[in-house]
């Protein structure tokens, strides 16, 4: 009887760490570490803010992209449709383009920012935004990140609004409105309405970039990446 009990136990624990073995093998994410979860997350981000912040902060890379260009804040809408059907529609599209120069001239503050964050990212927080949703990782980015960003994005907004010419220009175009008969006056706060603008622009790119990672494995360009988010596709 013993000897059968000794066997057995021999037998149980030779099936456990067989069992433990295959489980670290299993496909979809099976044995993937803490540390290896942390990492994946953080390679994904850093390639969300190398490649969608990045092309933000170029010449265009708002004022092109449909996804985040910054259109007139709607006590300006008015002045717009005005100034285009009176025939005005060279000074209306100057306008949009130098509020968009502005965000552009300002996101290359956000990256050092969004790093910060990124390396803050606990194995905790890791595994809990990596099962979350397909914005989980933006949003806990966002919640770590935007007052910072405003108070660095908003100072180089204004200044970008008098350098690439906007105070100017929409001083122009605000006095034309203004002085139509039909009208009546506006003076909207241009740099906090560009600032949010902007911040929204950064999170809406990071956040495609985390849905082309979670949805796509063609998307996923290293073995770590393809690794830690088989796990979210359970």
């Amino acid at each position: 009887m013993k000897k059968l009990t000794v066997l057995f136990a021999i037998l149980l624990f030779s099936s456990c760490a067989e069992l433990q073995q295959i489980a670290t093998q299993l496909p979809n994410g099976y044995g993937v570490s803490d540390s290896e979860i942390g990492s994946g997350l953080k390679q994904a981000l850093q390639f969300g803010i190398d490649k969608e912040v990045s092309s933000l902060a170029r010449e265009d890379g708002f004022f092109k992209n449909e996804l985040v260009r910054i259109g007139l804040p709607p006590e300006l809408q008015k002045v717009d449709k005005t100034l285009r059907d009176v025939g005005l529609d060279a000074l209306a599209d100057k306008g949009i383009k130098v509020l968009n120069r502005a965000a552009e001239d300002a996101v290359s503050e956000a990256i050092p920012v969004f790093v910060d964050a990124v390396k803050g990212i606990s194995f905790t927080d890791a595994r809990n935004i990596l099962l979350g949703a397909d914005n989980a990782a933006t949003v806990y980015l966002s919640s770590r990140t935007e007052k910072e960003l405003y108070a660095r994005f908003n100072p180089i907004i204004t200044n970008s609004l008098d350098k690439v010419g906007a105070t100017q220009v929409w001083k122009s175009i605000i006095q034309k409105y203004n002085s139509l008969p039909i009208t009546s006056n506006v003076n909207p706060d241009l740099p906090d309405y560009v600032t949010n603008q902007a911040l929204d622009g950064v999170y809406v790119m990071i956040a495609q970039e985390e849905r082309d990672i979670r949805n796509s494995i063609s998307a996923r360009t290293t073995d770590l990446l393809r690794k830690v988010f088989a796990l979210q596709d359970n």
